[in-house]
């Protein structure tokens, strides 16, 4: 008869369950060790040590598929494949941090889906005296902006700075905001296109630096995307957004075609 122990004790002392040291014997990282006359297979002290080396990468983060080689590797090529692994984890780790940081930022509204600069725009409109449908669609719209155009984000958010800071351009907003009561036909929403078409000409900062024009430009179907959202449901905002735009490429302006 053979000395050594039960795999149930085998796997108790190790530290594992005994589902798991089958599953090492089914991957090949410890060898199945042969039956006694009894029937029964026995751990002796080797297999035991193979167990412990097997366990011990593994709660270490080394991927099951990566042990064996590393056990039969020399001392450099060990040493080697530990430090990639431990680069690996420090990936995880960061990823795993981030991830917490998002959840931290859930519970903080929006947060979680917009830089601090994107939420210092929206928190400066209530108080400006824009409405909190209003702040709301503005919300989604650059969580979508930041989603598809990240490139030309930054810029969307110095036009919306400039904007807040020109009195006459919030008050125009706010007329197109009242114009959503208006008849899709009324002649006021061609005039109000003009009033604002003429607010940008006269402040260029509102139109944005070339730099992200062109960015806007190159994804003129993510434009199209973000300028549409919600126009199902204010087909007079939509309408004067077209007319506004229309008379800006008119002027030479460089806005995508919705």
């Amino acid at each position: 008869m053979r000395n050594g122990v039960t795999i149930g004790q085998a796997a108790a002392f190790v530290g594992v369950t005994v589902k798991t040291v089958r599953h090492y014997h089914k991957l090949g990282l410890v060898a199945e060790p042969e039956r006694d006359s009894s029937g029964y297979r026995r751990y002796g002290s080797g297999e035991l040590l193979r167990l412990v080396q097997v366990r011990t990468l593994a709660a270490a983060g080394v991927p099951l598929a990566e042990v064996g080689p590393m056990l039969g590797a020399g001392v450099e090529q060990f040493g080697a494949a530990l430090a990639d692994v431990g680069r690996q984890l420090t990936w995880r780790i960061d990823e795993l941090i981030a991830r917490r940081d998002t959840l931290h930022r859930l519970a903080d509204g929006d947060r979680a889906l917009l830089p601090d600069r994107a939420c210092a725009i929206l928190d400066r409109m209530p108080g400006l005296g824009f409405s909190p449908d209003y702040v709301a669609a503005q919300r989604e719209a650059l969580v979508l902006a930041r989603a598809l155009v990240p490139e030309g984000f930054d810029g969307f958010l110095t036009r919306l700075e400039h904007g807040l800071d020109d009195p006459e351009h919030v008050d125009l907003i706010k007329r197109g905001r009242e114009a959503e009561n208006w008849e899709p036909d009324d002649p006021r929403i061609e005039e109000l296109a003009t009033a604002m078409a003429e607010r940008y000409l006269a402040n260029p900062a509102l139109q944005g630096d070339r730099a992200g024009l062109r960015a806007w430009s190159r994804a003129s179907a993510q434009y199209r995307l973000i300028n549409n959202h919600r126009g199902d449901q204010a087909p007079v905002a939509a309408r004067l957004t077209a007319l506004t735009e229309a008379k800006l490429r008119a002027a030479g302006v460089p806005i995508p075609h919705r």
